[in-house]
This record gives structure tokens, sequence and C-alpha cells, in this order.
């Protein structure tokens, strides 16, 4: 059965159509249920929103999804916005997946160097007793308690009491190009952890 998947991504990577070569990928297949998912991603708006607007919109875009596949480009993993929908994504349960769109022929046919994983700069730090995680990231020079979600209730082992995790360490990343996304997304997302 297809998944509900939410896409997140750098709005200039519309602009140049790279995203929308993953998300749109069913289309060209003879049977959309074939890509193995429906997309339930919304645009990067903040300029027309404030922030707690925005979070609400994309709070009510991850409902009924079970999936968040990264588009990962450029800029990506500095994104505010984009930071927030892994976050709260991975906050939810939904699982998660990266896909570096780089390789993908821009609409003047050009590539770009692979960006840098989001996920490297998203991480969390369990509490002394494994009963509280507090999100933090990195802005490329240091780690930082992360304000747009609050520190949560959790339950860990207790091998993981008092560490930090950073979500590269589980969250696998795949190019487009080099590994074949339009045959392979559904394999992919089937994998997600």
């Amino acid at each position: 059965m297809a998944k509900q998947v939410f896409f997140s991504f750098h709005y200039d990577d519309v602009k140049t159509f790279r995203a929308n070569v993953v998300r749109n990928h069913g289309f060209t297949k003879a049977n959309g249920q074939e890509a193995g998912f429906f997309d339930a991603s919304i645009w990067e708006d903040a300029k027309r929103y404030g922030a707690d607007s925005v979070k609400r919109l994309i709070n009510s875009n991850l409902d009924d999804t079970t999936v968040t596949c990264v588009l990962i480009g450029t800029n990506t993993w500095n994104r505010r916005w984009v930071r927030y929908e892994i976050l709260k994504s991975y906050d939810r349960g939904n699982t998660l997946f990266g896909v570096h769109i780089n390789s993908v022929p821009d609409k003047n046919r050009q590539t770009f160097f692979q960006g840098q994983n989001p996920f490297d700069f998203l991480g969390f730090v369990t509490s002394e007793d494994g009963r509280r995680i507090t999100y933090y990231e990195h802005d490329g020079t240091d780690w930082k308690i992360y304000q747009d979600l609050p520190s949560k209730t959790a339950s860990f082992d207790r091998q993981y009491w008092g560490k930090g995790f950073k979500l590269s360490s589980w969250v696998q990343c795949y190019d487009w190009i080099s590994g074949n996304g339009y045959n392979n997304f559904a394999t992919w997302l089937e994998n997600a952890k």
C-alpha cells in the first residue's frame, strides 16, 4: 500500500525544478501507485505568515503522513523551516530519509556539488534519567538548544541516558541520480527507519 509522504525541501530547489523531479516522478509511471507514495508537502512561505502560523501549517500538513523525505540541495541543511519539518517529523514518529538532488540537472541543465547532510546538524540529548529529550541544532559552528520545539517526555534504555545523538546516525540518505531514484524510490521509502 502506498504511504503518505511529507516532502521537506528548500524553496529554491523548487524554483530550479530539481525538487519537483523527485516529487512528481510518480506521475510518469504507468500506475501512480508504483511510486509508493502520495505527496503531502507544502511550499515554504514564511514571508506572508508569522512563525506560529508557519508551524501550524507544517503541523497540519504532517497529519496523516508516516514518512518524511528530505530533498537535499546546497543550502537545505541550514533552512529554518526544513529543520523544523525534520525535527517535528521525528517528534511525531515519522520515519525519515534524505535524497540528494544536486546531481539532478536544474532548469539550466546545471548540476551542483552534493549539499551537506541536514541530519548531521540536528539531534537530541537524553536526560540523565532517560525520561526527557531536548532537541539540538548545529549552526555551522556550535551545537545549541533548538528553540522551535520544546523538550519532551521520552523513555530510553539505560545505555542511552545522558547522551547526545545526531539524526544522521540512523537516517539514510541517497543520491537521486547515482542511486537511480526513479526506479528505487519505493525501496528507499520501504527501508526508511
